[in-house]
């Protein structure tokens, strides 16, 4: 093409020559001129590529935003590799590979996405998605919640209470639904709680529990019931039992035993034992719960009079225990039972136990051997101590003890949750020597106590008893209160 461009010039230029005044050049002379004119066009052109349009710069954009959306939804694995995507639209060889590649990937978004995800935690372990966050609805809260309430009123409340708890950052709500052998809600083994329309036996009208669940779950809180296993009556409750309570039977037959001015099922008792855990049973396959707890009411004293029949029986059997490795192993049957029976009906959900935070007392008081659960398999999920001491407290310091129960975990399937004391808030702390006055001259306990347990490997969380006195404290504490929330909601973030 060069060779005919030059031909046409010269011609020209000998044409322009001869009808010019201009002297006459040679056709060598001709030729050079032509050679060097066409030069010149070319390299203009080649300054300015913009005016071909197969590679005009908008093309490039489109293409590299195209690669760019692609790669957020589905990243290749080599761009996790070059963390600079802005280089790619500058080299135009580039720009066409993701067109034919790219669509081929489409169904494989996910493991990039997770892998990109994983990598956002803090260092602390556990990561804010997974901690449990909970707070403990206890049967106080429902004699001003529940009893002799509308179904209307009660659903008012309760969802006022859910709406607090999501507000303070907590996601995990615990409500006592079997205090005394009793249900607040319909059972085909137990009578209607006092809680519900105030008086045992008698139906409110409504069911709080299926209220709860749905309300709970509406907010995204998970809810777990709880239950008390062997607590029928105590000084603290003591009214007569309904005419329909199992209870009477269970007297008769010695399942059940009056002691202290308070009723107990005799652990001992496998009538006993198996009515617990078909009570378990029917919350579980009823109620969409998240899980099944059990707090610190285990054998109600070490008086060796207290079951003293049920042991001789046991001894004529043929029994080899002591009485105290007895009741823990009537314990550990019932423990196991009721694990074995959640996890039957649905395994994802969980089986908890929150007993005192002193091991000493569990072990030779309430009679249940917390380090057995934590180091075999089948008995419980979490573990949640009552750890309600602070740092300074003289005979069970916060961190220390704390460690302790780590310490006692030997399965990666058990989780340890801490059980807070923000009922101790603003007040003197009788029992904790030297540091008696650490939850009044503090306001930022809480929040530490969290940060501290974080530290340990099975820490997934902890529980606030209880709601009131988070929520409702009373007014010679409400401003210490409110400092202490405020402090907890910032680790919470």
């Amino acid at each position: 093409m060069k060779k005919w461009t030059i031909l046409l010039l010269t011609a020209l230029l000998l044409l322009q020559t001869a009808c010019s005044d201009t002297p006459r050049l040679s056709v060598e002379e001709l030729t050079e001129r032509s050679e060097l004119q066409v030069e010149e066009n070319l390299d203009q052109q080649e300054d300015f590529p913009a005016e071909r349009p197969e590679f005009t710069e908008p093309i490039q954009e489109e293409k590299s935003e195209t690669k760019e959306e692609i790669e957020a939804e589905d990243p290749p694995v080599e761009a996790e590799k070059n963390e600079e995507p802005s280089v790619e639209p500058i080299t135009p060889p580039t720009v066409q590979q993701p067109i034919t590649q790219e669509p081929i990937q489409p169904i494989e978004p996910e493991p990039p996405l997770q892998e990109e995800n994983t990598e956002q935690p803090p260092e602390q372990r556990p990561v804010t998605q997974k901690e449990i966050r909970a707070v403990w609805f206890s049967y106080f809260e429902f004699q001003t919640m529940l009893q002799g309430k509308t179904e209307h009123a009660f659903t008012k409340n309760i969802s006022a209470a859910f709406d607090n708890v999501t507000a303070m950052g907590l996601n995990t709500v615990i409500v006592q639904v079997r205090p005394y052998a009793d249900a607040i809600y319909p059972s085909e083994y137990f009578p209607w709680s006092y809680l519900a329309a105030g008086v045992e036996g008698e139906a409110p009208g409504f069911d709080p529990l299926k209220i709860m669940v749905r309300e709970a779950h509406n907010r995204g809180l998970q809810i777990e019931a709880w239950i008390n296993p062997y607590r029928i009556r105590n000084t603290n409750y003591n009214k007569e039992l309904s005419s329909g309570n199992v209870v009477h039977s269970y007297l008769k037959t010695g399942d059940a035993i009056e002691y202290g001015g308070g009723i107990y099922f005799d652990p001992a008792s496998k009538k006993a034992q198996k009515l617990i855990t078909d009570g378990v049973r029917e919350i579980v396959e009823n109620y969409g719960v998240d899980g099944i707890h059990f707090d610190d009411y285990f054998y109600p004293t070490t008086d060796e009079a207290f079951d003293k029949d049920s042991y001789a029986a046991y001894k004529e059997s043929g029994g080899k225990l002591s009485l105290a490795d007895w009741r823990r192993q009537n314990v550990n049957e019932l423990v196991l039972a009721v694990y074995q029976t959640i996890h039957q009906a649905d395994d994802t959900l969980r089986f908890g136990i929150s007993p005192q935070g002193n091991l000493e007392n569990n072990y030779n008081k309430q009679f249940i051997d917390v380090a057995l659960w934590l180091s075999q398999p089948g008995y419980v999920d979490y573990i949640c101590p009552q750890i309600y001491f602070g740092f300074e407290n003289e005979t069970s310091p916060y961190k220390e003890t704390v460690k302790a129960w780590n310490s006692l975990i030997r399965l990666s399937s058990v989780d340890l949750l801490i059980g807070l004391a923000p009922y101790k808030v603003g007040v003197e702390d009788t029992w904790a020597g030297e540091g008696k006055n650490e939850w009044k001259q503090n306001s930022d306990l809480l929040s530490r106590m969290v940060e501290t347990a974080r530290e340990e490997e099975s820490y997934e969380g902890f529980v606030l008893f209880r709601y009131d006195s988070v929520f409702l404290p009373s007014t010679s504490v409400q401003s210490q209160m409110n400092k202490e929330m405020n402090n907890l909601k910032e680790v919470l973030k």
